[in-house]
């Protein structure tokens, strides 16, 4: 599949791409058609044969650059959380070593190429405006959920590996900080680790933090910060989504906000195992309408962004009707236009904001 250059370039902030590789069992060097037939009659995931995302697919939306995830999440006693949870932080830390080893095994077969500072990025993206075809995509790594991080020897030994920037925490209650379905404050052990992701010149990702983690944890953290898929509570009123005084912090700390995909969090009635995209007719128009907001609060372009989110444990059947694979959100740049954005506005949305923002926390 060839890259078309000639349409914009797209930076998403958030793909799970070793999480599908190690855990649904996905060889991403696959067509998105092959992953789907494969799957065929699988039960044991809900979005079995409806997978979104594979390199090719990347190269076909021209989505040059990527921010992808190492997740693995400590579970206590009595905590039952589904998919990418483990009994102990030992065995969360084993499981993002598991995905350290493919994303470096996909580099070595040329698929992938690491980001790591302000000199391997802008290295890339020249090399992607010059021959697309024959570079590969640029992923920049990050850590959902802090979990597994067994202690600041192992955060200094994720660093020295690649890893860039850190969401605190997922799901649930979590170690360092509390996160979607939970509540509380980051607490001491929350504070050492953002000091010490400071002194590392780590990008704070804030990103499912509850509401009194996210407040304690911007009174904490001077260095860069961002929402790496998050989504407007004044569009679809759940604590999963932040606040309009929440994104005006971060705006005023120079974040960038990628919206992202997953249609639960793009509708205010959606019901679990029975809504569609289609009964809820969510398209990327829905999308928008969260990147919109965020650009009107900000009063320009320069802080709303993309974080898929695509295949983060749901495919089709919880994404936006108009999107097939994730080639698709090359739709996302015409939709803008409509609404009367500018072509400068349309590449700040697309990428420029992503990688000014990773520029300036690497400067």
């Amino acid at each position: 599949m060839k890259t078309d250059s000639s349409r914009p370039l797209i930076f998403d902030a958030h793909l799970d791409l070793s999480m599908n590789a190690m855990e649904w069992n996905r060889d991403l060097r696959w067509t998105v058609s092959e992953i789907r037939e494969s799957e065929r009659g699988m039960t044991d995931k809900p979005d079995r044969a409806k997978g979104t995302v594979t390199f090719l697919s990347l190269r076909e939306g021209n989505i040059g650059v990527v921010v992808g995830t190492q997740i693995a999440r400590y579970a206590k006693k009595n905590n039952v959380m589904p998919g990418a949870s483990w009994n102990s932080p030992e065995q969360a830390w084993a499981q993002t070593q598991a995905q350290l080893a493919w994303y470096q095994a996909m580099e070595e077969g040329g698929h992938i190429t690491t980001i790591t500072d302000k000199e391997s990025l802008d290295t890339h993206l020249a090399n992607w405006r010059e021959n697309p075809q024959k570079t590969p995509i640029g992923m920049i790594r990050s850590l959902e959920g802090a979990d597994s991080i067994v202690s600041f020897r192992h955060l200094e030994q994720a660093y020295e590996s690649g890893l860039r920037a850190i969401g605190p925490a997922h799901y649930g209650p979590g170690t360092y900080a509390q996160g979607t379905d939970a509540s509380g404050g980051i607490g001491q052990k929350g504070r050492d680790l953002l000091r010490e992701m400071e002194r590392l010149n780590m990008v704070l990702d804030t990103t499912h933090l509850c509401d009194e983690s996210f407040w304690e944890a911007l009174d904490h953290f001077r260095g860069p910060v961002c929402a790496s898929h998050n989504n407007c509570r004044a569009l679809v009123p759940h604590h999963r989504q932040f606040s309009d005084e929440q994104l005006q912090a971060l705006i005023g700390r120079g974040a960038v906000i990628g919206a992202a995909l997953d249609t639960w969090m793009l509708t205010s009635t959606w019901v679990r195992g029975k809504s569609t995209p289609q009964s809820e007719n969510i398209s990327l128009e829905t999308v928008v309408d969260h990147i919109d907001h965020i650009c009107q609060l900000a009063g320009n372009s320069r802080h709303a962004g993309i974080g898929s989110d695509l295949d983060g444990a749901f495919g089709k059947e919880q994404s936006p009707q108009d999107i097939d694979t994730i080639a698709d959100l090359q739709k996302v740049p015409n939709i803008l236009a409509t609404r009367g954005y500018s072509e400068q506005d349309i590449t700040n949305i697309c990428s420029e904001n992503w990688i000014r923002f990773y520029r300036e926390a690497w400067s």
